[in-house]
């Protein structure tokens, strides 16, 4: 059995309300093992058998049914994840500027070659790899971080085929997943 952590994309917000205790329950009775959620974004632990389009579907399935939403569900092995944070690309920023770093994860494979346009000291892209996109945004005048985020990102979503499920997380919480 292998180690997974699952994403959830867009919950917690509006009337796509569910308790982290709820989501674990859930999952447990559909036949997941150790199942551990991290923060109320969202954020999963499991062990499971299968491929990572099985586990996806299993996960989404049993949670459509439990809470009467569809929720997408971006996956990545304990192993990928263990490699991102092994190959952190924010350690190179300066420690003491005042940003937020995230990381956007994608269900499929970016485009190859692809380039995108940052904003130097307000939203910058420092590294994309086949799956992941890592971003620091830096805190700007009107005290928000992620104030210009989508305005970079614009030209990504123009090139990605529409079914590409992504979410974004905030670093720490990458961190904090793990532990």
């Amino acid at each position: 059995m292998a180690r997974w952590g699952a994403f959830l994309r867009g919950i917690n917000l509006g009337k796509r309300q569910m308790k982290m205790a709820d989501l674990k329950a859930c999952l447990e009775t559909a036949g997941f093992e150790a199942v551990k959620t991290v923060l109320a974004s969202g954020n999963v632990l499991v062990t499971a058998e299968g491929s990572e389009a099985e586990i996806r579907q299993r996960l989404e399935t049993a949670i459509a049914d439990q809470f009467d939403f569809k929720v997408g569900v971006v996956l990545r092995s304990d192993v990928q994840l263990q490699a991102m944070l092994a190959q952190n690309p924010f350690v190179a920023l300066d420690p003491f500027a005042d940003l937020t770093r995230h990381v956007l994860l994608f269900e499929r494979p970016l485009p190859a070659k692809l380039h995108i346009e940052d904003r130097p000291g307000d939203t910058e892209i420092l590294r994309v790899d086949m799956r992941e996109l890592y971003i620091a945004a830096y805190k700007q005048p009107n005290g928000r971080y992620t104030e210009h985020v989508e305005d970079v990102l614009k030209p990504l979503y123009a090139v990605l085929d529409k079914g590409n499920l992504d979410t974004m997380r905030n670093w720490n919480t990458i961190e904090k997943i793990l532990k």
